[in-house]
């Protein structure tokens, strides 16, 4: 079963987001934050956010780039226990043991979003905000190929 890191190029997510994800940390799309929102909400990093960021679920902030890789079973149920326990502490949820079931269904349906996509592969989320509510458009990036001179080193 795959899952997606947090993957970054350089550092422009830490200008661009209020929290930014960190390398490495397991991310879900995180579009429930934005359930409620309206155009008025949409100004700066919280419009970034919004725009494209994937939801790290060890800080919480996000990452504009996502990178599949594998998990293992033992590291998704902690995952939706973490989650279960962000629904607690940030939206109200009455305890860890009723947000359980939802926070199950954002990492399957990430896990699904994965599934059969390779290793390593870079994906991309895309957000609108519409007459219908937030719609999220998903992108896998298909890798370039490379001249040998872009990743060869050459001595004297």
């Amino acid at each position: 079963m795959n899952l997606a890191r947090a993957i970054h190029f350089d550092d422009s997510d830490t200008r661009v987001y209020h929290v930014p994800a960190r390398t490495g940390e397991w991310c879900i799309p995180g579009g429930f934050e934005f359930s409620d929102w309206t155009e008025a909400d949409l100004v700066g990093r919280a419009r970034q956010a919004f725009t494209n960021g994937w939801l790290g679920l060890d800080t919480f902030g996000r990452a504009t780039f996502v990178a599949v890789t594998r998990i293992e079973p033992a590291e998704r149920d902690a995952l939706i226990s973490a989650l279960a326990d962000h629904f607690v502490a940030l939206y109200g949820a009455p305890s860890s043991e009723a947000a359980w079931s939802v926070a199950a269904q954002e990492i399957d349906a990430m896990i699904d979003l994965c599934d059969g996509v390779e290793p390593n592969r870079v994906m991309t989320v895309a957000r609108a905000l519409g007459e219908a509510g937030v719609t999220e458009t998903f992108r896998i990036l298909e890798p370039r190929d490379a001249e040998l001179v872009q990743v060869a080193v050459h001595g004297d």
